[in-house]
């Protein structure tokens, strides 16, 4: 086991032993920190700033290297870390001058102090919200979150110590870090991190052993188009993709245009879950369950989740047709709490201990959520119909005129709301029309549901996780 790879960025390789020796050096020298950020570059050093703050029992905090400079001044004014660590040639900024900086390496002599096994209550890592309706909020994740949302994703996903992941997601946020760091190191297994997503680069790593690849719908977009080329680089890609053990697709929906190009090209189906930086993973297909595009699968081992109205009573019958709730949920995955926001925790909460996700979904029979967006930018009210953006945007992109595409509602004195379909053509010299678009989805799903404005962009406004910032349309 000490010899096996732990973790690999490009030519950087640190074995087991070495991981441990690294972090265990640097973790006594941060026990007794009260808190401690990291300056979460895609690098073996930020792996280690992690591994040995676990291990000291600091609470550590991500921080983003492209945060803006009022929003890290935030978080650091809020977090209040005692030091922060980073690899010895980056270059911080000055809203981090202040701290006292600690350099992490990647070598050390093995270490044999022994520190104690922190609480499973206590906190592991503050993770700031993105801050989209306001200033970004810490969120308190404790030990017992991460290891039960881990461990259920192992269950639901077969995850053990031979598979390898490969991924190029950010470090500084759930997916990238914990599910795509901690979750192979909880289970013996590797990563395999490429820097900077190419598709180069993910057929290069699955073809050469890797077994699981995490991405976000943008980069499987990449995958696809790259798939449907006629050049001997989309043979190899599809080869390797085929031959993985698991695609897995979170962060936000992956477009069911592009599950099934990547089907259609490779065989293989790519598999969705769905999670929030507060609650980690609360769904997921399982590896040998049905994949099924639009479905982020069924609540994982040890979630409780209900469907509600407005009113927060729950859905009378949630699996019928047309029902659409909010989704709440309960269990070891949650979070203890918004850091210095106690007003903000509790309402988050209801009186009986359930977490409002302000996500929107629709559940299938068989246990299924369908996510339909975010109850405040995705779920249109118009002419006394709920709609949710997202069955909008997959019909949208099976337009062959349509590359990206995001719905959105706005004030309507008739309707109350009105669709309004932002559209990146595949030709900007000859974009679809706003009837073509309209008659399009109409056909497809109802006529109540078609667009009633189409506004052309060159691009769509995403943050660093491939989200689109619907906040940022029409301003």
């Amino acid at each position: 086991m000490a010899a096996r790879e732990a973790v690999r960025f490009g030519e950087h390789t640190l074995t087991y032993a070495q991981l441990a020796a690294a972090s265990g050096a640097l973790a006594a020298r941060l026990a007794g920190a009260g808190r401690v950020a990291v300056w979460a570059t895609p690098t073996a050093e930020t792996v280690v700033a992690v591994v040995a703050a676990l291990r000291a029992g600091v609470p550590a905090v991500p921080l983003n290297p492209r945060t803006g400079t009022r929003e890290l001044a935030h978080i650091v004014a809020d977090s209040a870390p005692s030091a922060v660590l980073a690899a010895a040639g980056d270059v911080l900024p000055p809203e981090l001058a202040a701290l006292d900086r600690t350099d992490v390496g990647t070598s050390a002599a093995a270490n044999s102090t022994v520190l104690p096994e922190p609480s499973p209550e206590s906190p592991a890592l503050i993770v700031y919200t993105s801050g989209t309706t306001g200033p970004p909020k810490g969120a308190v994740l404790p030990r017992r979150a991460i290891a039960a949302s881990l461990d259920a994703l192992a269950d639901a996903w077969q995850w053990t110590g031979d598979d390898v992941l490969v991924h190029a997601l950010p470090l500084f946020h759930v997916h990238g870090l914990i599910l795509g760091v901690l979750g192979p190191l909880r289970r013996g297994g590797s990563v395999r991190h490429l820097g900077r997503f190419s598709t180069e680069g993910v057929a290069r790593e699955l073809s050469s052993g890797s077994t699981m690849l995490f991405g976000v719908p943008t980069m499987y977009h990449r995958l696809a188009e790259a798939l449907g080329t006629d050049s001997p680089d989309a043979a190899d890609l599809a080869k390797a993709l085929a031959g993985a053990r698991l695609l897995v697709s979170g962060s936000a929906a992956l477009p069911v245009h592009d599950h099934e190009r990547i089907a259609a090209a490779t065989g293989r189906r790519v598999i969705e879950r769905y999670g929030m930086t507060e609650t980690l993973m609360n769904t997921g297909v399982r590896a040998d369950g049905d994949p099924r595009p639009g479905t982020v699968g069924a609540p994982l081992r040890g979630v409780g989740l209900r469907l509600v109205e407005e009113d927060g009573t729950p859905l009378a019958d949630p699996a019928a047709e047309g029902a659409v709730g909010e989704i709440q949920v309960r269990g070891p995955n949650l979070f203890t709490g918004y850091l210095n926001r106690p007003d903000a925790t509790a309402a988050a909460f209801t009186e009986d201990g359930w977490f409002r996700t302000g996500d929107m979904a629709t559940l299938d029979t068989d246990g299924y959520v369908r996510i339909v967006g975010r109850k405040a930018t995705d779920l249109i009210k118009s002419g006394g119909h709920k709609i949710g953006a997202g069955e909008i945007e997959n019909a949208l992109l099976d337009h062959p005129g349509v590359r990206e595409a995001a719905v959105t509602g706005e004030p309507d004195p008739d309707l109350g709301e009105r669709i309004v379909a932002w559209v990146v053509p595949a030709d900007p010299a000859a974009p679809p029309t706003e009837a073509e678009l309209a008659d399009h989805v109409a056909a497809q799903l109802a006529p109540h549901k078609r667009p009633r404005a189409v506004r052309h962009l060159a691009e769509l406004p995403r943050n660093d996780m491939g989200k689109i910032m619907k906040r940022s349309l029409g301003r």
